[in-house]
């Protein structure tokens, strides 16, 4: 694997543990929110949240990103030679990010 391929698989696995760990206390707030409040939305990390739903009536729906998917993905994605124990590939991803 070339040092571009590296790096490029270094930034996925990156993403991917951020989605892992990534707060959905703010999509709540997003519910929350007034029509004059609409300026705090670009403050609130919303990379958690895969769908929000507003109905006329008020009702709020908020589906979130599948957790345990995106560990899947990742430890799929991990380096060939990490196979072989993937919790510990993982763990040790964490520890850097």
């Amino acid at each position: 694997m070339d040092e571009k391929e590296k790096q490029r698989r270094e930034r996925l696995l990156r993403q991917i543990l951020r989605l892992m760990q990534a707060p959905v206390n703010d999509a709540v707030k997003l519910a929350y929110l007034q029509e004059e409040e609409t300026e705090r939305i670009d403050g609130l990390d919303l990379t958690a949240l895969k769908e929000f739903k507003r109905s006329a009536n008020g009702v709020v729906e908020l589906k979130f990103i599948d957790r345990l998917e995106v560990a899947r993905q990742l430890l799929e994605r991990l380096p060939g030679e990490s196979r072989l124990d993937p919790a510990e590939s993982f763990f040790q991803l964490t520890k850097e990010g």
